[in-house]
């Protein structure tokens, strides 16, 4: 039997982290920062994690530390500061060209193609990456410590339509199910990060069980009922991006080109639901206050006040990805160039790709100094 987390009177916390694809690399930065504000440096102040995405990877990339948090952080930052998009997806011009050749014989000869393109980029790469740096035993080790109580990861069903938290876990963690999303236990390997890190249209399925899963964003209504279902009764949000960023007011003589739509559309994804399910969390603790506990209990109301704190990036991170676009292969660039994506009104699409160590650090150093500039706040929601 897995031993509880050790102090049952500090309120059990939870970390989510959002997806974004190259974007992630900004919650490293503030892990780094919460480490180093921590008082101990080694224990994990989250003993449930969650993830989405490139936030799946990160999150379960802790996981498999939890027993020591200063070196999960080390080792993630150690990953992104040095990443190249090679690391990630073919990005030389052989597996670009070929990719491409099947786009373009299955939109031209459509009807002799018997196995048509799964996607536009091949992320094999990626899979030999997780493989090599995650222990994913040490997940089940963290639980047994007591480090950590649970682990999600999200993906969407491509036939079901449903978004499922595949979660690893303490005994008392249950599995749940809701309209279009269910928790299920598991235990969290790389073909659910590579299923919940995969891009619709950029990177390919994967098959888990019956069903092929794609990127956790998709279809994801609530982003942080996980953590509530695992038992949080505080979390903290780390976003990927300012949530109306893809909203502000911008004006273009021209029609826009494909990677501004695709920019928009992947913004709409990664962002627009987190942004609602915090606005709803926010009224049900607003209205929750309104009613004494012990009413709450005699009425047989279950729901209970959530503490919530969200970091987000200070600076547009589509307008930081168009100064660092360059570092990316000349394949990869040549690519984006017919897309539209090599100017600024296509930076949001680069953002998510560009998995290049300029714009992976700049976007570490900016998440570090977010979270360092509200250090007496994050402090005090962590009892720091």
């Amino acid at each position: 039997m897995a031993a509880h987390p050790a102090d049952p009177a500090v309120p059990r916390t939870a970390l989510v982290l959002t997806g974004g694809g190259a974007r992630a690399a900004y919650q490293v930065g503030v892990l780094l920062a919460i480490a180093k504000l921590s008082p101990k440096r080694k224990q994990n102040p989250f003993p449930i994690l969650c993830g989405t995405s490139a936030g799946a990877i990160n999150a379960t990339g802790l996981a498999c530390l939890a027993d020591d948090f200063g070196k999960a952080t080390m080792v993630l930052a150690s990953i992104w500061k040095n990443m190249h998009a090679r690391d990630i997806y073919r990005a030389d011009a052989l597996g670009i060209g070929a990719t491409g050749a099947r786009w373009l014989s299955s939109f031209a000869l459509g009807w002799l193609i018997k196995h048509p393109p799964r996607s536009l980029l091949d992320n094999a790469p990626l899979r030999r990456l997780l493989s090599q740096h995650l222990d994913f035993t040490g997940i089940d080790r963290a639980i047994q410590k007591g480090a950590l109580h649970a682990v999600s990861v999200a993906a969407s069903g491509y036939d079901t339509g449903e978004n499922i938290a595949f979660f690893q876990g303490h005994p008392d963690a249950e599995p749940w199910k809701r309209t279009q999303r269910h928790g299920i236990r598991t235990d969290i390997t790389v073909d659910h990060l590579m299923a919940s890190s995969a891009i619709p249209f950029i990177f390919p399925a994967i098959r888990l069980n019956r069903e092929y899963f794609g990127d956790g964003s998709m279809r994801q209504l609530a982003p942080i009922s996980p953590a509530i279902h695992l038992g949080a009764e505080r979390i903290l949000v780390v976003g990927a991006g300012r949530a109306r960023e893809h909203q502000e007011r911008r004006t273009s003589e021209g029609y826009p080109p494909l990677a501004q739509i695709a920019g928009h559309t992947l913004a709409s994804i990664f962002l627009d639901g987190l942004a609602v399910d915090i606005e709803r969390l926010q009224r049900i603790n607003h209205t929750l206050s309104k009613i004494p506990e012990h009413v709450r209990a005699e009425a047989g109301i279950s729901l209970r006040p959530i503490e919530t704190l969200v970091i987000a990036p200070s600076e547009r991170l589509d307008r930081i990805a168009a100064e660092h676009a360059r570092a990316l292969p000349t394949p990869v660039k040549i690519m984006l160039t017919g897309l539209g994506a090599m100017n600024r009104s296509g930076g949001a699409l680069t953002s998510y790709l560009l998995f290049e160590k300029p714009y992976t650090r700049r976007l570490i150093d900016l998440g570090y100094a977010d979270t360092m500039a509200r250090s007496e706040e994050i402090g005090r929601f962590l009892n720091f």
